[in-house]
């Protein structure tokens, strides 16, 4: 069952927010790319601490701060998604933004270990102009909100080609009951990967008794795009820990799968996962800290193992089916995927 938004943000608490620039020049350069935000919860990230884990499926990216996050288990910042010539603008940005909400950040406590992640949308954008500056990075997080959420070619995914077609921004969610408890996984993807003879959108339409989508497998970004990339979020509400996270991780990388992709040479596959259940504190008197956690053998564990699986599938396939058809540099043109 899908939570009532069908997104990310049916977790309680998990904000996201988009800045979507695009601009055309006389010289056939454009602007066609963005950035998006993704709070963990509505308090203060650095000072409560979510616990966190990631998963490399395929290491052609360029990422920053998950080697910090593998090392403790914890994200302490929004997460952040750009394009790959802009991952600089954004830390910097995102930096500036959590120095002025934390004035103790690097004078009475510790630094700050910043998450962004990218996608490559130099087929469209004309990413050698490094239009994405840091004070869009800071108007996406102050955009950030609960609730509904755009999807498609807008904030980090208005550049992105998925499957040879227009691709972007998408989110799914699941609910998983068990025992008197309920809890909530979710999905973002940023997609920009795959060709169009790959994907089984068609088949989970059937499934879902939906018509079918017209395809064009001779698209021109089909056949001239490098390979690409997916940067998929998952959250849930599930009292779990960075290593039960990891696992979640792991199983939207099967999502990823059933939407048909390859895992190309060239691309960079990576999943984030974080649970808001319960946050850790930044500073505290006490040397020991008690959680209730999940047994790894109940059977919600699997429940909500099936539940990232699925909403990763959804997620894909909802970035193909909210995207526009987009112009951008060079006069290029990519389609959306209609129904």
């Amino acid at each position: 069952m899908t939570g009532n938004l069908n997104s990310i943000t049916d977790v309680p608490g998990v904000k996201v927010g988009h800045v979507t620039l695009e601009e055309h020049f006389e010289d056939g350069e454009s602007v066609c790319t963005g950035v998006t935000a993704i709070f963990p919860h509505t308090g203060n990230v650095f000072e409560q601490k979510v616990p966190a884990a990631h998963f490399v499926l395929n290491g052609f990216g360029k990422t920053v701060g998950l080697i910090q996050v593998d090392e403790l288990g914890v994200i302490e910042s929004p997460i952040m998604l750009t394009n790959t010539f802009s991952v600089g603008a954004v830390l910097e940005g995102t930096l500036t933004y959590m120095l002025e909400e934390n004035e103790k950040i690097a004078d009475t406590t510790s630094s700050l270990n910043i998450v962004v992640g990218e996608c490559n949308d130099s087929h469209l954008n004309s990413m050698r102009l490094m239009k994405v500056r840091p004070e869009h990075a800071i108007q996406a997080l102050k955009k950030a909100d609960v609730g509904p959420m755009e999807q498609g070619a807008v904030g980090a995914g208005k550049g992105m080609i998925c499957y040879g077609m227009k691709g972007g921004i998408g989110s799914s969610s699941r609910i998983v009951q068990t025992e008197g408890h309920s809890y909530t996984v979710g999905v973002l993807t940023l997609t920009n990967f795959g060709k169009v003879e790959e994907c089984n959108i068609n088949e989970w339409l059937v499934e879902q008794g939906a018509e079918k989508m017209a395809s064009n497998p001779d698209s021109e970004a089909n056949e001239i795009k490098p390979d690409g990339s997916v940067i998929i979020v998952v959250a849930t509400d599930a009292p779990v820990n960075d290593r039960q996270l990891k696992r979640l991780a792991k199983r939207a990388a099967i999502g990823l799968g059933r939407t048909g992709t390859h895992i190309h040479n060239g691309s960079g596959d990576l999943i984030i996962a974080f649970s808001n259940a319960y946050t850790v504190s930044h500073e505290s008197d006490q040397i020991t800290e008690t959680y209730e956690l999940l047994r790894d053998d109940c059977a919600v564990m699997s429940d909500l193992f099936q539940a990232v699986i699925e909403a990763t599938e959804e997620a894909v396939y909802q970035s193909l089916l909210h995207a526009k058809t987009t112009m951008g540099r060079k006069k290029r043109v990519v389609e959306n995927w209609p129904l």
